[in-house]
């Protein structure tokens, strides 16, 4: 599983296990899994998904920020994020 956090410049939106994470970042979309290589990507504007432990989609609409992976780690910081689900 993925420990992720999406966090806005003033609050943390979402935490939890996860077994997947997509998102557009400005190389294009990106999808993450446990065991994905360590990356730092620059989001683009639009949305970052996040399918829970239970199948469950959490979806994020993140601008201006960054998506960092590293050991099973997924941090999503964003100046704006607001969670959907």
């Amino acid at each position: 599983m993925l420990n992720v956090n999406v966090v806005s410049a003033t609050e943390q939106v979402w935490e939890g296990k996860a077994k997947e994470v997509i998102a557009a970042t400005t190389e294009g979309s990106i999808g993450i899994r446990p065991g994905h290589t360590p990356v730092l990507a620059t989001l683009a504007v639009g949305e970052v998904r996040v399918i829970t432990a239970e199948g469950k989609t959490i979806s994020a609409k993140a601008e201006n920020g960054f998506l960092s992976v590293s050991n099973d780690l997924v941090t999503v910081i964003a100046g704006e994020a607001a969670v959907t689900e």
